[in-house]
């Protein structure tokens, strides 16, 4: 069995369904609620999990009430969870409210990520099983700076896939030890960070993927939604692909996006686990999102991936 380590946030993300968004002063009734664990590497680690890898997770929760609930979550789908948090020591796990749109499936999302409280960076790594890839999703820097120092004496060294959700300076350190960094339509690369060599007239998108290339990533995914995925390598990428191209994202019934983007991080993470090139993870990638966003709910959907 192939194992990826997940290195970042967890939250405790209490799920509201509703018709609409309420004004101010106003109330809704929701017409469904779900609680689970949240944040961008602990749902590509329950993604991964799903299918099929050993998925460990390396983020910070503590013992607070609330960090058992989405320990509990957590262990329910199969992950293992490495908690920097020292036995007994108080940690402000971040609960997220969300509220999902009954007729577009589209989130609203209130939560302080990883803003409450400076996660530790992490002992005993040298006992945890030798991932094949690692996930990083820019929470809680001493964690990832300390993963990559680990990973830089590890040989092999493992693949590294950055999640890159918007820009935060932490990036400017990882994006050298970058894989692949899968980014979204709005990540952009401040002008204070590198200034790439970029044809005049190029669109943003452009700008943005010549200039992570230039910050030392070798490959780059750029995801837009229900538009087709870029991915791209740089000079030094394998000779038997091509440089560039696009995977075209299947046509579903939006129902739930909650999570849809940790889905195809932690689909492209476990399927580059498996030895697959990079247009073959994110074929794979993208379907599995397209299972989530069809689906209601934070898990109900893994039953869909388990079942393929």
């Amino acid at each position: 069995m192939k194992t990826c380590w997940f290195v970042g946030l967890t939250t405790l993300d209490v799920v509201h369904r509703a018709a609409g968004r309420p004004g101010t002063n106003q109330k809704v009734t929701a017409s469904r609620q779900d609680v689970a664990a949240g944040g961008p590497a602990a749902n590509a680690a329950v993604t991964a999990a799903a299918l099929g890898v050993r998925a460990v997770l390396v983020t910070a929760l503590g013992d607070s009430p609330v960090a058992r609930a989405a320990r509990a979550d957590l262990a329910a789908h199969g992950v293992e969870v490495h908690d920097v948090v020292a036995p007994g020591a108080d940690f402000p796990l971040a609960v997220s409210a969300v509220l999902v749109d009954d007729a577009s499936g589209e989130r609203s999302v209130v939560s302080a990520d990883a803003a409450l409280a400076d996660a530790p960076a992490p002992s005993g790594l040298d006992a945890l099983p030798v991932p094949d890839v690692v996930l990083l999703d820019g929470h809680h820097p001493a964690v990832a700076r300390a993963v990559v120092a680990h990973l830089a004496a590890t040989a092999p060294r493992p693949q590294v896939v950055l999640d890159a959700g918007r820009w935060r300076p932490l990036f400017a350190d990882l994006l050298p030890h970058a894989d692949v960094a899968a980014l979204s339509a709005d990540f952009a690369v401040p002008p204070d960070a590198v200034r790439p060599d970029v044809p005049p007239g190029a669109p943003a998108g452009e700008r943005t993927r010549r200039a992570v290339h230039a910050l030392g990533a070798r490959a780059v995914v750029i995801t837009h939604g229900a538009d087709p995925v870029e991915w791209s390598l740089d000079p030094d990428g394998r000779p038997d692909e091509d440089q560039s191209g696009t995977v075209a994202v299947p046509r579903v019934r939006s129902r739930d996006t909650l999570g849809a983007g940790d889905a195809f991080h932690g689909a492209l993470t476990a399927t580059l686990a498996r030895g697959a090139g990079l247009v073959a993870a994110c074929e794979e990638a993208v379907r599995v999102a397209g299972v989530r966003v069809a689906s209601v709910g934070p898990r109900a959907w893994l039953a869909d991936v388990r079942d393929r």
